[in-house]
Parts: C-alpha cells; structure tokens; sequence
C-alpha cells in the first residue's frame, strides 16, 4: 500500500459512504435508472478512493496494464458472501450500523495484542478477519444478495456432501470434504477470504498471467494467448481459464470443472462457468467481479462484487494444513465402527497403566 494504513482504508470506505449522494452521474444515465439502481451504484463506485492527479494506468514492458503485485483479502475476512436475510434487498449497512460492525471487528482483532500480554495463543492469533466493508455481503446479485435456488440436482447434491461440518462419524475418505482433505477451495472460493491464509499475487508475463493463491498453495494460470479451452472431458479443479483484456480489464472466463470440487451453495457440476472481471482503479485497489453460472445445479447465477487491497508487505506462508498428515486417518481410526475394538483395547492398556503407576 502506498499511503494509508488498513484501518484507514476500512474507515474511509465505510463511514465515508454516508457522504455518496444519491444521484451522481450523466443526466441520461439517470432518466434510464430507478432512483434506488442509481443511489446503488454510486455507493458501490465510492469504495474505490480516485486515483491521484495525473494518475495512468501503469503498464507492463509489452503493454499490458498491470495488475502485478499482492492483493490479500483477509481484511475482507468480516464481510459475509450471502447477505444476512433480516436486510433484504438493503445492499450497504446504515452509518450506526457500520460503526458498530467496526467496533466489534477492531475488538477481535485487539485479542492479539491481549493474547500476547497474557502469553497465550488462542483465536486472536488464528483468525485474519479484519474489519468490514460497508456492503452487507459480497454477493450483490440476485437483489437479495444471497445464492439462486438450487436445482433438484443441486438439492440432492448439497444433501449427500459430506464435510467435516456435517459428519461426526468417519468411516472413508470420501466422509471428508475438498477443503478437510487440502485438495483445493474450489471456484470461486480460492477467490474469497477465509479464515486465515488470505493471500493473493499476480505476475505477468506476455500471454499469460498467473494468481498464486496463499491457501492450499494453488496457482491459476489464465491464458491470453487465443487458445480455446480444451475438450468438457479434461477438467481441473480450479477449471480452466482463458482471458482477455476488455480495454484496461482483464477479463477471465474459467471452464472445464471437475464436479464436486466448488465450496458454495452445493458442490458443483461439469458446467460451472465463471466470468470473472479484475479492474486496477487506483494506485492501491482492484475492483473484483465474479458471475457464477452452474445451471445444473443452480436456478440462475449470482455476482460477486468487491474491492481488493494492495499490500506489498504482506507476507506468503506456508499453508500447512495437516501436519505430518496424519489428521484423516486419526479422524477414522478416532470414530469408524471398524476400530472399535482397537479404541477399547487402547483405552484398558491406558487405564491399566495408570493404575499400576498409583
């Protein structure tokens, strides 16, 4: 970031939209908009601060413009993607609202600091959650902010997914979902913040541009050399992304999915289709846009929306999700019916033990 802290950031784009007008625009744009569409995109336009005086679009050594850098979304961490139902169609919290969202982030995130004083490692290391955007959820459509309705097919398929969420018995691999097995996010999960290993980076190169993903350690390649996707039958986890540039924006549209491998509203088909939108709008943002079709499993699409942060400074780790890879198995061998015996013969040797050292 090259000027204001995090903090500064959040305050400036939430409490700052109280100010938005809620007409702004070309006259004729606003004939053509409903008061409410035109107050929604001029709330939506300022969270994104101008670009300084004299500000061009920076651009690669081949003339690409350039996206370059790191742009975590753990500070996403306190926005929901599905809009809380109580708010409707209401896209962005009022003023009272936002502040105490932001007081009550600023507090979790101080546990940091109060774990360090009392030399303990709790919740306050684990999470990166930082504080909230003012708009009441990353999906912005439908207008209710939430998921489509889900298919017959998606209904059957969010009923049979089995996770870690779901299930207290573990008897195979397939009891444990994409993420408890580190496979992968999914799209557009990898996308979106999670509870801690937010980061993201892209490099560039001619033809090519690839988003190295801090969790589970994926890396999407998105190919703007005129290809075509390969055939429906070669599938990938994270799909298979072709892009283009639509004046200063880097359009991607991402295919070929193996089913199953989408943390959403149900696991996903073959014919989950991302549209995805990445514009540099200063120095410091990009403005990030998903549309998210899967038409076997879902009654229509929905639309992400949000803004990224630079943060050069921010740090890649290790992602080391199951330490020495023992967790699934420790899982089955803790619960199946299958080891019961051995559970109980483990327990009698550690009773006995202890008894004989009394």
């Amino acid at each position: 970031m090259t000027q204001w802290t995090r903090t500064a950031w959040a305050l400036a784009l939430g409490l700052g939209l109280g100010s938005v007008p809620a007409t702004t625009g070309p006259v004729a744009a606003q004939e053509q908009s409903s008061p409410d569409q035109t107050a929604f995109e001029a709330q939506m336009a300022a969270r994104f601060q101008p670009p300084p005086p004299g500000w061009q679009m920076p651009r690669t050594q081949w003339g690409d413009p350039d996206l370059r850098g790191k742009w975590p979304v753990d500070y996403l961490g306190q926005t929901p993607r599905e809009r809380p139902a109580h708010f409707g169609t209401r896209a962005f919290l009022t003023d009272a609202e936002y502040s105490a969202a932001f007081a009550d982030a600023q507090a979790q995130l101080d546990r940091y600091d109060e774990e360090v004083e009392v030399g303990v490692m709790s919740m306050g290391h684990w999470a990166e959650r930082g504080h909230p955007l003012r708009q009441t959820s990353m999906v912005v459509e439908p207008a209710n902010g939430r998921y489509p309705p889900l298919t017959p097919l998606g209904q059957r398929l969010r009923s049979a997914e089995r996770t870690s969420w779901n299930t207290e018995v573990f008897d195979r691999m397939e009891d444990f979902g994409i993420f408890d097995r580190c496979l992968t996010r999914g799209m557009p999960g990898s996308m979106l913040p999670g509870a801690y290993n937010g980061g993201i980076q892209i490099f560039q190169s001619p033809g090519l541009v690839a988003i190295q993903l801090e969790m589970i350690h994926e890396t999407r390649l998105v190919y703007l050399d005129g290809r075509t996707p390969p055939p429906p039958s070669v599938q990938f986890d994270l799909g298979y992304s072709i892009g283009h540039w639509d004046g200063d924006t880097l359009v991607i549209e991402t295919t070929n999915f193996r089913p199953g491998m989408a943390m959403g509203p149900a696991p996903n088909s073959e014919q989950l289709h991302i549209t995805e939108r990445l514009t540099l709008m200063n120095p410091d943002q990009v403005h990030y846009e998903a549309w998210v079709r899967d038409p076997l499993v879902m009654e229509g699409h929905y639309k992400l929306d949000i803004p990224w942060l630079r943060d050069e400074g921010y740090g890649m780790f290790e992602y080391a999700c199951h330490e020495g890879n023992v967790q699934i198995r420790g899982y089955i061998t803790a619960t199946s019916p299958r080891f019961a015996a051995q559970r109980e013969a483990a327990w009698a040797a550690q009773q006995a033990a202890g008894t004989s050292n009394d």
